[in-house]
């Protein structure tokens, strides 16, 4: 026992673990990050429930198309760089998204487009006056007062040369507008060749963008952009579904940012057919329009052939836009349709109040641990205590390390977690405490009973915490939104509370016994020999445990 107690090193063990403390803070200092990550509830933000329902507005919702809509708009939102965004099925019909730190109307304009994303050729364009108010997704943008064949700005197709364009079919007799989709939609030659008709034309000069228009593949549909401008616009050409891939970037050799667009093999024949076509006319006969949920996002003009199904789109784009219609034309088409069933708002100034309760209550719990272990244990509590300030000491720059490397942000249910790591620390030092009681009681003297009671303790404390870091992988792993936050941080805590009582707790405990204040089990120390139920003697190892008699 002797041999073994020289090899072991308690004062390097706490000098080795105070450098990795202090490393810690050492990253956060290289990654100048000092603040955790906060979630939804801590941070502010908006919640939007999607309803689903079939294109066709009948029939029931197979979890497969739920959960590929799910995918896309999750992909939409990560694509646009909305960090710490959570996007769930919830029930049969409904898919919630929340995003921390982003109010209602930036929400639904990135995750609110969930119509059919379709490309139409363009025929007028005029001032359609102010938006609808709810779906108005740049506030303050007024359009020009003069009317214009052209917004301005407006991007334009960087295109190869090609063979001559298709003629131009005579204006087909006029039919009565369908209000549902046909079963049949138009072929994209028969889109190509279609041309508006007088009551088209006399019904766009009187439309305006605040009126209500029924979007129908094989028929003209009048559609806004954002600036206020309107659209006539004819059958759909390609569908959304044939866009195979979209990216944003600046070119080698090129100073602004463009939008790659590449279609599969269907859309690429129908977009070589209609960019033939469209390089034949003027302005704004010379463009198709982007159209996603009856709004026009894109209205780009074709000056040459686009033939092998790649595009480049350039214009006024910054890195934010180029983004923004990538990921529209990329994730636009979804399986189903939505409504937007309700939209919560989480102020910060809320979330503020929620996080200093929680601080309130975890500086409450930690007063009440501290307050006992002075009562129970005396000056031993001397260990609770540094090791409860260790605790937080790690805990903080791991999780906001983590926010960093993995994007992990602290939820109301995450700190939860954390302060329920206060009692986890303390019943590791009980467990431990505890055992050395035993161990003396059964005439063993107090330094050899630091020493054995260790070696039994550690396994109680290893199943202790290896039972909460099983419960907490099992709810990260089955839980959902907010409640994975406190798995996760459980779990983060349980493995820290290992690290504490093995590289801090134990080694503070042994250099403590060999002083003589605790050695000795001096007044007040938490060793005395009362408080042990012992005698000096037996504590010193000088004899046996005290018969019931003597005590």
């Amino acid at each position: 026992m002797a041999a073994s107690s020289r090899r072991y090193r308690p004062g390097l063990n706490l000098i080795v673990f105070l450098l990795l403390v202090a490393s810690l803070y050492g990253l956060m200092a290289a990654a100048k990050v000092w603040t955790p990550r906060l979630g939804l509830d801590l941070r502010g933000g908006t919640t939007i429930t999607l309803t689903a329902s079939n294109v066709s507005g009948s029939g029931s919702i197979s979890s497969t198309s739920l959960e590929q809509a799910r995918n896309i708009i999750q992909q939409r939102v990560d694509g646009l760089g909305v960090g710490e965004a959570e996007v769930t099925t919830q029930g049969d019909r409904n898919i919630v998204v929340s995003v921390p730190n982003m109010q209602r109307d930036e929400l639904i304009r990135l995750v609110g487009q969930t119509a059919k994303l379709s490309f139409r050729n363009v025929y007028q364009v005029d001032v359609g006056g102010p938006l609808p108010t709810e779906t108005d997704s740049t506030p303050g943008a007024t359009p020009s007062s003069e009317p214009t064949d052209v917004p301005p700005g407006l991007p334009t197709a960087i295109i190869t040369d090609g063979p001559p364009g298709l003629p131009t079919s005579p204006a087909p007799e006029e039919t009565p507008r369908a209000t549902t989709e046909p079963e049949t939609p138009l072929s994209y030659q028969e889109a190509i060749d279609w041309t508006p008709s007088e009551k088209d034309l006399a019904e766009f000069q009187t439309w305006m963008c605040v009126d209500d228009f029924t979007m129908v593949s094989s028929e003209p549909f009048f559609a806004c952009d954002s600036t206020g401008y309107k659209y006539l616009l004819g059958p759909e050409v390609i569908p959304g579904e044939n866009v195979d891939n979209a990216g944003a970037g600046i070119p080698q050799g090129q100073f602004n940012w463009v939008v790659t667009l590449d279609f599969d093999d269907a859309g690429t024949q129908a977009f070589t057919a209609n960019t033939t076509y469209l390089s034949t006319q003027t302005s704004p006969m010379n463009q198709f329009a982007i159209v996603l949920d009856g709004r026009v996002i894109s209205a780009p003009s074709v000056s040459q052939v686009i033939p092998g199904g790649n595009a480049e789109i350039s214009g006024s784009f910054n890195e934010q836009t180029a983004n923004e219609l990538a990921n529209v034309l990329k994730y636009g088409a979804l399986p189903l349709s939505f409504e937007i069933s309700s939209v919560d708002n989480v102020s910060a100034s809320l979330g503020g109040e929620q996080l200093r309760g929680a601080i309130i209550a975890g500086i409450i719990g930690l007063a009440l641990v501290v307050i006992y272990s002075i009562a129970y244990y005396r000056a031993l509590s001397i260990i609770v205590i540094a090791s409860l300030a260790m605790a937080v000491a790690i805990s903080y720059p791991v999780i906001v390390l983590l926010g960093e490397a993995v994007g992990f942000a602290l939820n109301l249910p995450g700190l939860a977690g954390a302060i329920l790591a206060i009692g986890v620390t303390a019943d590791s030092f009980i467990i431990y405490f505890e055992r050395i009681r035993d161990e003396v009681r059964e005439g063993r003297s107090l330094k050899t009973a630091i020493e054995t009671g260790w070696r039994k303790a550690k396994y109680t404390v290893l199943i202790s915490d290896m039972v909460s870091l099983l419960s907490a992988v099992v709810l990260f792993i089955l839980a959902v939104g907010s409640v994975r936050g406190f798995a996760f941080t459980l779990g983060v805590t349980t493995v820290i509370d290992v690290v504490i009582v093995f590289f801090f707790t134990k080694p503070l405990m042994t250099v403590l016994g060999r002083t003589k204040y605790f050695g000795q089990g001096g007044p007040f120390s938490g060793l005395s020999p009362r408080h042990m139920g012992v005698s000096r003697a037996s504590l010193m190892g000088r004899r046996r445990k005290l018969t019931a008699k003597e005590a």
